[in-house]
């Protein structure tokens, strides 16, 4: 059990246009309760929620021709389990949903063709079991965990293609588009990193996995750029995530709002901003930290 702290300035916006910040919220499922939440703002603001996946968030608004900063503090008491398969089945609206491309995850494009011939060539035999599993071994095999220079980041399965390095995003949206365009559902998931090896302390920025899933087994958790960065966990992170992380959101492309309709959300982690209700894409400042905690 742990708390985690988000914290947000935004003292930049000197603008006679209203201000709206989201800030996303962390969900609760099997592997994740949120036993206690505080929220302090300088500005009053409310809960909502995201349509297309249902993703929780806390909605500050400043009023036009105001200029006091903005700041949030936002606090969740938190229990975390080991996260293995969840056998649920598939509705239809999730099937249609995490088959689909996003903007920078193509889904049956021909700069996947050559990777998913060598996946086909890999795999045990047809199965989607068999197919998943050989994705995931191209991924962390064929895939460089690093952060040089610019374009990593993105969750951009044509960099990943081209330039077989990244981050999580990377690694993900890469193994998001595979599965789907094999006919497997698989969806994006973010959060941060929770380390085990300390009780407390800073958090640098977000962490993504994914789950898949398969008829027999319902949503299998993967997480294939911890594999990358620890070969001797391969099998850990195929169908097992560790309690050290928590978990903000799911999918990519989000909309929050009418303008974020035109210009949707890549992922949601980092405080989403509108000025004068036009989205505002450079970042305010934010902090993260944790510390243990026992149960009273």
């Amino acid at each position: 059990m742990f708390e985690f702290n988000y914290r947000m300035l935004a003292n930049e916006f000197l603008s006679t246009e209203a201000v709206d910040i989201y800030i996303p919220l962390p969900l609760e499922d099997g592997s994740q309760r949120i036993l206690e939440q505080t929220i302090r703002s300088s500005i009053p603001g409310e809960s909502g929620v995201e349509a297309r996946y249902g993703n929780g968030y806390f909605h500050i608004h400043r009023p036009a021709n105001i200029n006091n900063p903005i700041d949030a503090d936002l606090s969740w008491t938190v229990e975390r389990r080991v996260a293995g398969d969840v056998d649920e089945p598939l509705t239809a609206q999730e099937r249609e949903q995490f088959l689909a491309p996003n903007q920078l995850v193509p889904v049956g494009h021909e700069v996947l063709e050559p990777i998913l011939a060598e996946v086909h060539a890999m795999r045990v035999d047809e199965s989607p079991a068999a197919t998943a599993r050989a994705i995931y071994d191209w991924v962390v095999d064929n895939v460089e965990y690093k952060k040089v220079g610019t374009g990593w980041g993105n969750g951009d399965t044509f960099w990943a293609c081209s330039e077989r390095y990244g981050n999580c995003t990377d690694f993900h949206a890469l193994f998001i588009s595979l599965a789907r365009s094999e006919g497997i559902p698989a969806r994006f998931e973010i959060g941060f990193p929770v380390p085990d090896s300390r009780e407390e302390g800073e958090i640098g920025g977000y962490h993504c996995w994914v789950r898949f899933h398969l008829p027999d087994r319902g949503w299998v958790p993967i997480d294939a750029s911890e594999a990358a960065k620890n070969p001797a966990q391969r099998e850990l992170f195929y169908g097992t995530q560790p309690a050290d992380r928590i978990h903000f959101s799911t999918g990519r492309d989000l909309v929050l709002t009418e303008a974020s309709k035109r210009q949707p959300l890549n992922y949601f982690i980092y405080p989403y901003v509108e000025l004068g209700g036009i989205p505002w894409r450079a970042k305010v400042e934010t902090s993260f930290s944790f510390r243990e905690v026992t149960g009273g």
